[in-house]
């Protein structure tokens, strides 16, 4: 679908939404309104999954299907779960930001190459038209952020999802906008719905975590099109007012948050509990999405409608049926990540040391080293 043809619906009247300071006098009707949307987010498919229960202890039985279902209604209760935590922790004021020059074409390039595939299953088509702009934000952060614009967009838009980034003459900002038609042509306007089902629990956290970084955004609708603007005050220049040399990091440094990598989404293949306990309890405290399979075939069918960020493997599932399933993920995301746990040993391999691509560590220090090695490997890419 055209974007421009739906903007030239003559009949249409342009809504805005420019998104208000965190500290305006709506503060408390807008964390009212947040506490509500988790509430329901995470009441709603928690409803349906225990009436799904009290079926299967009735009957004893249970389809592929529901069961599907049962675990589609879990993970949407724990997505809603985590992003309430990820606001929270943007909203504490205690975040502690590493400002560094980053490339914000390339950085979106590589969050849209990886979620291809969930877009794909989707039927949403991208079309982006990124100059280069070099600006001046957390890492970390500018990952979230661009990785929450996809999955609010993904919620919200009917087919094909725009973006594109350009430079504004003055003063010299960066801008990245993302267009999309949230109704389709022949279907009614509604204005009294049409607000409240952009203004997602996602979209909350794409809000907050635009303040936190101190980035403008504005959200327009005209007709069936929204288009969301974020700015980049802070773009690199040979002079950039207000930021000191002390104030940006040159080249990359992990950032200090307590939680850099809050929201990830790693995937861990392994057979035995014990296992899964440990590498559960290492990455408790990250903020991490965690999953767990048992087989690498369990974990090619995982991956099909979309990849995790980074998959953990104990050494006994490396085989040739995940040697093809690391070729086929590199090949579509060069610098994905993966992390072997190692039987025994006390040592952490990163990736790229002895001409392997997958970074290693030993069971024997999987509480002290995998956290830090899954925050340096995912780090490489931000």
């Amino acid at each position: 679908m055209d974007m421009s043809d739906i903007n030239r619906n003559a009949g249409s009247r342009p809504r805005s939404h420019p998104a208000p300071a965190p500290d305006d006098g709506g503060t408390a009707e807008r964390w009212h309104t947040i506490v509500t949307a988790i509430g329901a987010a995470t009441a709603a498919p928690l409803t349906s999954a225990l009436e799904r229960i009290h079926a299967l202890v009735s009957s004893g039985r249970i389809d592929r299907a529901s069961l599907r279902a049962l675990r589609d209604e879990v993970e949407r209760a724990r997505q809603a779960g985590m992003v309430g935590q990820q606001i929270t922790r943007f909203a504490s004021g205690r975040l502690r930001q590493s400002h560094e020059r980053l490339q914000l074409a390339e950085t979106l390039k590589g969050v849209l190459s990886h979620r291809q595939r969930e877009t794909q299953a989707r039927g949403i088509v991208f079309k982006p038209t990124l100059k280069p702009a070099e600006v001046i934000v957390d890492a970390s952060l500018l990952f979230s952020l661009l990785n929450t614009v996809l999955d609010w967009a993904l919620e919200c838009a009917r087919s094909t999802i725009e973006f594109r980034i350009e430079m504004r003459s003055w003063p010299a900002h960066a801008r990245l906008q993302c267009r999309f038609a949230h109704r389709l042509p022949d279907e009614p306007e509604d204005n009294n719905v049409e607000p409240t089902a952009l203004d997602t629990l996602t979209w909350r956290l794409l809000e907050q975590t635009a303040w936190t970084m101190g980035l403008p955004l504005d959200r327009q609708e005209d007709g069936g099109a929204t288009v969301l603007t974020i700015e980049f005050p802070r773009t690199a220049s040979d002079e950039i007012e207000g930021v000191s040399t002390f104030e940006v990091d040159e080249g990359f440094a992990p950032s200090t948050n307590s939680k850099p990598l809050a929201g990830s989404h790693v995937l861990v293949i392994s057979s035995r509990r014990e296992l899964r306990t440990q590498i559960r309890d290492a990455l408790r405290n990250m903020g991490l999405i965690v999953d767990f399979v048992g087989s690498v075939d369990e974990a090619t069918e995982f991956c099909r409608d979309g990849l995790p960020h980074a998959i953990i493997v104990e050494s006994i599932q490396r085989g040739e049926k995940f040697a093809q399933l690391r070729e086929e993920i590199s090949n579509e995301v060069p610098d994905f990540v993966f992390i072997e746990i190692i039987e025994e040993g006390n040592t952490f391999e990163m990736s790229g040391f002895s001409g392997s691509n997958v970074a290693r560590v030993g069971r024997d220090v999987i509480d002290s080293s995998l956290p830090s090695a899954l925050m340096f490997e995912l780090s490489k890419g931000l």
